[in-house]
C-alpha cells in the first residue's frame, strides 16, 4: 500500500505568512487532500510546524526583557489559528519548541558522528550589539554576482550559498555596523563525504522538477565543502556533542529534520508511536515537499546529506516542488514598505476559498508569476463564476425545472455523436488532473478543472436541452445527465483547492461527504438515476469590475484593526 508524506517548508515565526509564504502551506493541504481521496487517508499524512529558533528571535526576546518562548507560544498559536481560517489541515503541526523535536535532533544528529569534524571558523561579531552574529544577520555584496544585499548564509540573487566572511563589505543586520571577525570552534557536517550519492540520487530521480535539478548540480559541481552544524547563539537546541555544551544547532540543520520529528510526534499522539517508521522507511512511500526556490539547496542537498548519512534507509524526497518567486503588483512582498497582503489580512478582504483558487491559479510552478488586482478580479468573475459556478447554476436548475430534481435516466440508445464524444471526453481530462496532482503541477491541475467546466458549459451551449425537450425528453435527459457527471467529476477534482465549495456541490447532488469516496468512483461509476437532488444554492458571487481599484482603501482600514490583533512579536 502506497504510503505519502506530505511536507511544507516551516515558516519562521518572527514574522505574519504573507501570500507568498502561505502558498507553500496551500500547496502541501491541496496535495494532502488529493492524496488522501487516492490513496486512503491513513496512508497520509501531512507535516510542517513552527520554526522558532535563532537569533532575531532571541534579540526581540532581549529588547523586551522576557524569554524567548513566551513570545513564540503566541506567535505559534496565532499562527496555527491563521492556516484554520485558510482551511488548511495538518496532520501535525508542531513546532522546533516541542520534546519530541529537540529529542530527535540531539538523537540523530550523534548518529551522524563519523561525517562530523571540529574545526575552527572564523566568524562575525558585533561589538556594539555585543553578540556573535548568524549568517542571516551579516549583509553586504556577494561575491559571485555583486548583489548588494546578500545575506551572510545565501545571495537571493543567484541563489548561492555564502559564508559571512565571503561577502564582499560585511555589515551587522541589526546596526549597520562593521562586524569583528573572530576565531570559534564549531562542529561541521562533511558534506563531500556524501557528494557522490548526491549527484546520483539528483541526476537519477525524474521527479524533481529542472530548477531543483539544476541549482542542486550546480552546487555539487563547485565542490561540496563542510557546512557548520553549530551556532554560538543560546536560543536554540544544545548542541548533543561532546565539549559543545556552550553550542546550539544551527535551525536550517534543526529544521530539516522536523519533518520526521512532527511524524513521530503525530503518530505518538495517535497511539501508535512507531507507525511513522512505515512512512520514513517503507519502501512504498511517495513524498512532496512545497518551498520556495531560495530552500532548494537546504531540501535537495542538506535534507538528503543527512539522511544518505545516518547509516539508516531512509526514504529520500521523491518531488521537491520549488516554486519561483510571487510577487505583490510587480514588487517584492515587504512588511517595512507595506507592500503585500498578509495571511490574517487576507480572510478579510475576501472569503478563504477565493484566496486557494487564486492562489493556486497563480502559482510560480516555472516562472515568477505576478498577483495583481486586476487579474484577480477576471479569474473571480470569469473562472470560479462564470465557468464552475455557472455550470452548476445551469445544470441544477434544469434539474429542477424539467425532471422534479430527479436524476435523470440515461438512454444509451439515444446518444448522438457529441454525447458520446463528451463522455469519451471527461476521462481523458480527468486522467491529465491526476496527472498533474502526481507530479504535484497544482496551477496546471486547475488548468484541466477549468478545461472540464468549459467542456460541460459548451456542451450545454451546443445540445440546448431546453429545446431539445420539445421533442423528446429522454434525449434532453441524456444531455442533463452527461452534464451531471461532468459537475460531479469537476466537484470531487477541485475538492483538494476548494474543499467547502466542492462539497456544498456534493451536497446539493445528494451525495454525502466526499472525504468518504476514492479518486476513482466519479469516473467509475453511473449517477444513480431517479434520485433526487437538492435545489442549487449560490457558490459564489462576483466582485465589482473596479474591484481592484477599491482593494488599498479597504486593507487600509483592515490592516489597523489587524495589526492590534497580533501577538507581541508579530507586531
Amino acid at each position: 500500500m502506497t504510503k505519502v508524506i506530505v511536507a511544507s517548508a516551516w515558516p519562521y515565526v518572527n514574522a505574519v505568512p504573507h501570500l507568498g509564504t502561505i502558498l507553500h502551506l496551500l500547496s502541501g493541504d491541496v496535495m494532502a487532500r488529493y492524496a488522501k481521496l487516492k490513496y486512503g487517508k491513513e496512508n497520509v499524512i501531512y507535516v510542517s510546524g513552527s520554526d522558532e529558533h535563532g537569533t532575531p528571535i532571541e534579540i526581540e526576546a532581549r529588547k523586551r526583557g522576557v524569554e524567548p518562548k513566551s513570545l513564540t507560544d503566541q506567535a505559534h498559536e496565532y499562527d496555527k489559528s491563521i492556516f484554520d481560517s485558510w482551511e488548511i489541515q495538518f496532520s501535525n503541526y508542531s513546532r522546533t519548541e516541542s520534546q519530541t523535536h529537540k529529542e530527535f535532533v540531539r538523537s540523530f544528529l550523534l548518529e551522524l558522528e563519523s561525517y562530523i569534524k571540529v574545526e575552527e571558523e572564523v566568524i562575525p561579531y558585533c561589538s556594539y550589539d555585543k553578540i556573535f552574529l548568524p549568517d542571516r544577520f551579516i549583509k553586504g555584496t556577494c561575491p559571485y554576482c555583486g548583489f548588494e544585499d546578500a545575506r551572510g548564509d545565501q545571495c537571493d540573487k543567484c541563489g548561492r550559498l555564502l559564508n559571512p566572511s565571503s561577502l564582499v563589505n560585511p555589515k551587522c543586520a541589526i546596526c549597520n555596523k562593521a562586524p569583528i571577525f573572530t576565531k570559534t570552534k564549531q562542529w561541521f557536517f562533511d558534506l563531500s563525504s556524501v557528494e557522490d550519492k548526491l549527484r546520483h540520487w539528483l541526476e537519477s530521480n525524474d521527479n524533481l522538477p529542472k530548477n531543483v535539478r539544476t541549482t542542486a548540480l550546480s552546487w555539487i559541481n563547485e565542490g561540496l565543502k563542510p557546512r557548520s552544524l553549530t551556532r554560538d547563539n543560546k536560543w536554540g537546541i544544545p548542541a548533543p556533542f561532546k565539549d559543545a555544551e556552550e553550542k546550539t544547532i544551527y535551525v536550517w540543520f534543526e529544521a530539516l529534520l522536523g519533518y520526521i520529528s512532527s511524524s513521530i510526534e503525530y503518530f505518538a499522539k495517535q497511539g501508535n508511536k512507531d507507525e511513522w517508521k512505515s512512512f520514513w522507511f517503507g519502501k512504498d512511500t511517495k513524498s512532496y515537499y512545497f518551498l520556495g526556490k531560495d530552500n532548494i539547496v537546504f531540501h535537495a542537498i542538506i535534507l538528503p546529506a543527512m539522511l544518505m548519512a545516518s547509516g539508516k534507509e531512509y526514504n529520500l524526497p521523491n518531488y521537491i516542488a520549488a516554486t519561483e518567486y510571487l510577487l505583490y503588483e510587480g514588487q517584492k512582498f515587504s512588511k517595512s514598505r507595506r507592500i503585500g497582503i498578509w495571511a490574517d489580512e487576507a480572510p478579510r478582504i475576501l472569503p478563504p476559498e477565493y484566496w486557494r483558487f487564486l492562489l493556486i491559479r497563480n502559482r510560480p510552478e516555472e516562472k515568477d508569476m505576478n498577483f495583481t488586482w486586476r487579474e484577480a478580479v477576471r479569474i473571480i468573475n470569469s473562472e470560479l463564476n462564470d465557468d464552475i459556478g455557472n455550470l452548476v447554476q445551469r445544470v441544477l436548475t434544469l434539474v429542477d425545472r424539467f425532471f422534479n430534481n430527479a436524476i435523470p435516466v440515461l438512454h444509451k440508445d439515444k446518444l448522438n455523436d457529441t454525447d458520446k464524444k463528451v463522455m469519451e471526453k471527461i476521462p481523458e481530462i480527468y486522467t491529465k488532473i491526476t496527472e498533474d496532482y502526481e507530479k504535484a503541477l497544482l496551477k496546471q491541475a486547475s488548468e484541466n478543472i477549468l478545461e472540464l467546466a468549459r467542456l460541460g458549459n459548451g456542451y450545454l451551449n451546443d445540445r440546448k436541452p431546453w429545446d431539445i425537450i420539445k421533442a423528446s425528453k429522454e434525449e434532453a435527459g441524456n444531455v442533463i445527465y452527461i452534464a451531471l457527471l461532468i459537475i460531479r467529476v469537476m466537484a470531487l477534482s477541485l475538492y483538494p483547492i476548494l474543499p467547502t465549495s466542492s462539497q456544498e456541490i456534493f451536497n446539493m447532488l445528494g451525495l454525502g461527504l466526499i472525504e468518504e469516496y476514492n479518486w476513482n468512483w466519479a469516473i467509475d461509476s453511473d449517477l444513480p438515476s431517479g434520485n433526487k437532488i437538492g435545489k442549487y444554492k449560490p457558490l459564489f458571487n462576483k466582485l465589482e469590475s473596479d474591484f481592484d481599484k477599491k482593494v488599498e482603501e479597504l486593507l487600509s482600514r483592515i490592516r489597523e484593526d489587524v495589526e492590534t490583533q497580533r501577538p507581541t512579536l508579530l507586531k
